[in-house]
C-alpha cells in the first residue's frame, strides 16, 4: 500500500541532483545570476558547487528554495 505522494519538492532528491538539474534548466551563468556563489561564477563544476554548499547552509537554502520553485512552476503548467 502506498501513502499520498509527499508535495515537499526535495523530498527524496540529493543535493547533486538538484545542482545538476539548475545547472541543465539555467546553464552555469544563468544559475550564477539567480545565486550569486563564487562556485556557480569562476570555473563552475558539480563537484565544487557539492563541497561549497555543504559547508555553506544559506547558499544551500537559496539553491534549494530555487529548485522548489522551479519543481512549482512545472506542475503549474
Amino acid at each position: 500500500m502506498t501513502g499520498p505522494a509527499s508535495k515537499d519538492p526535495l523530498h527524496g532528491v540529493t543535493l547533486e541532483q538538484i545542482v545538476v538539474r539548475l545547472a541543465d534548466r539555467y546553464g552555469w551563468e544563468g544559475l550564477a545570476r539567480r545565486v550569486p556563489v563564487r562556485c556557480f561564477q569562476h570555473d563552475p563544476s558539480v563537484s565544487s558547487s557539492l563541497k561549497f554548499l555543504r559547508k555553506t547552509p544559506w547558499a544551500r537554502a537559496k539553491v534549494e528554495a530555487l529548485y522548489a520553485a522551479l519543481v512549482r512552476d512545472e506542475r503549474e503548467t
